[in-house]
């Protein structure tokens, strides 16, 4: 699903808020959750998850193109997100539904 879908789902779902309304929220979430993630800070949506960025320290690599160089690879900040308990618990119960396999019949004797 890609924002215009999500956009349309919600102006679905929502009857009283447009499409274009809709894709600016997203927009706006998205844009809210980057800029607080980018300042060190969590965003938590109880039962969702939690948002957060990590930062990845430097290291020295290989380089692709000639792998006896030694590249110096330098720290950089990473997003994170941390599933809440509500959306394991709902990819659990997905997950047995779909991944069940009938079992197998028993030879009559």
């Amino acid at each position: 699903m890609n924002k215009a879908q999500l956009a349309q789902t919600l102006n679905e779902k929502l009857p009283f808020i447009s499409k274009a309304q809709a894709e600016r929220l997203l927009d706006e979430l998205t844009a809210i959750i980057t800029a607080k993630m980018k300042a060190g800070e969590e965003v938590v949506l109880a039962g969702f998850g939690a948002f957060s960025s990590r930062k990845r320290k430097g290291r020295v690599g290989v380089n692709p193109r000639n792998t006896g160089e030694k590249i110096n690879i330098p720290s950089v900040l990473v997003a994170k997100f941390k599933a809440g308990k509500n959306l394991k618990d709902a990819m659990k119960k997905s997950g047995n539904e779909s991944t069940q396999e009938p079992a197998p019949e028993q030879p009559q004797q």
